[in-house]
């Protein structure tokens, strides 16, 4: 076995085989067996390392070194999604997810310019009184050729290559003149909220101080404005986060826990930071039935936000059963397709909700 380091923490193992799949397969699982093994080092505990593995064969996968490096790369960071600790081959199908990747990269810089990108805003709809009191802002991309790509597929593309910073600042501009505009069609209290990537937190506080000194000078107060982060965020160590929360409170931005319940749902970060609105996850809300378990799921995460001063908001509710079960257990609010999908601005001030025993949901004027 040749064994050499590209760079960093990336090495490359050239291994002869006879039947390559299977024996590729057998050394892989080895050499994750040996590197999962604790380390004594002089003078520091035991430390334990991990590895994620990539494979491409000669000559299937590619006939020159270049080729095979670059396919063996292809397939590792393929592993390094599956959650690293393991190890997986090349294939066909994953060179053309990467072209595709590479060339929805270059094509989404150029997106904005092009006029492709738009924000749509999905109605959140209070439950007690059925008023539409708050909007969701999703940005769409509607390429060209292809139609609308998916945020799934177009958000961590931006994520990697560093455009979610530029698609953040575009986005929050249209919100805020949008915004502006519904507090006096729909009233002064009406409240938009935006998803905040991880990523954007990466350039330090600066950017969401820049948002809040352009709300005072627009003249939109803070309390219009919700950020929504995920649960992730919060784990980390950067004492940054925490500090930029606390400006958000000080010029009045709401904080929403996004997706929550699928991560890791800590109890402690709900209490070290300002958080004001929890939005469980549609696949709590999807199976949703009197007696079910996502039932007393769901209605034991109202409690307990309801004691900590926070507000409620459930998200997927695609029918009547569901929102009726979800105002049984006083949730505060609901978004899903039994009120509408996110539309583009001029639609959303069209809509207005039924949610009385009726249970029509969305209606355009």
């Amino acid at each position: 076995v040749e064994l050499a380091r590209l760079g960093g923490d990336e090495f490359t193992a050239l291994v002869p085989l006879n039947q390559a799949s299977d024996r590729a397969q057998e050394v892989a699982d080895l050499m994750l067996s040996q590197m999962s093994k604790p380390l004594q080092l002089s003078g520091v505990p035991e430390v334990t390392i991990g590895g994620s593995i990539g494979i491409a064969i000669y000559p299937a996968d590619g006939t020159s070194i270049s080729e095979l490096i670059k396919h063996a790369d292809q397939a590792m960071y393929l592993a390094k999604d599956a959650g690293r600790g393991c190890f997986r081959f090349f294939t066909r199908a994953l060179q053309e997810s990467a072209e595709m990747r590479v060339r929805l990269a270059g094509e989404l810089r150029r997106a904005l310019d092009a006029g492709q990108m738009e924000v749509y805003y999905q109605p959140i709809v209070e439950l007690d009184s059925g008023r539409i009191t708050k909007a969701e802002a999703l940005i769409r991309w509607k390429h060209a050729t292809q139609g609308f790509v998916s945020p799934a597929t177009f958000i961590p593309i931006a994520e990697d290559t560093g455009t979610i910073h530029e698609l953040g600042e575009w986005v929050f501009e249209q919100v805020l003149h949008q915004t502006l505009r519904w507090r006096g069609i729909l009233g002064p209290d009406f409240q938009v909220s935006i998803n905040i990537s991880p990523v954007q937190f990466n350039s330090g506080e600066q950017t969401f101080l820049r948002w809040i000194d352009t709300l005072q000078a627009a003249g939109l107060p803070g309390s219009n404005l919700v950020i929504e982060i995920t649960e992730g965020l919060l784990m980390g160590t950067d004492p940054g986060i925490r500090d930029t929360l606390l400006r958000f409170r000080d010029a009045g931005i709401g904080v929403a826990i996004d997706d929550f319940g699928t991560g890791y749902s800590s109890l402690s970060y709900l209490k070290k930071f300002d958080i004001d609105i929890l939005k469980i996850d549609q696949s709590f809300t999807r199976n949703l039935a009197p007696e079910g378990a996502d039932f007393a799921l769901c209605e034991a995460i109202v409690v307990m936000a309801h004691k900590l001063g926070l507000k409620v908001v459930a998200e997927g509710v695609e029918t009547e059963l569901q929102r009726d079960l979800l105002r049984q257990i006083g949730c505060d609010y609901a978004q899903g397709f039994l009120f509408s999908r996110a539309v583009p601005a001029a639609e959303f001030e069209t809509l207005r909700v039924d949610c009385g025993q009726s249970g029509e949901g969305v209606k355009k004027l």
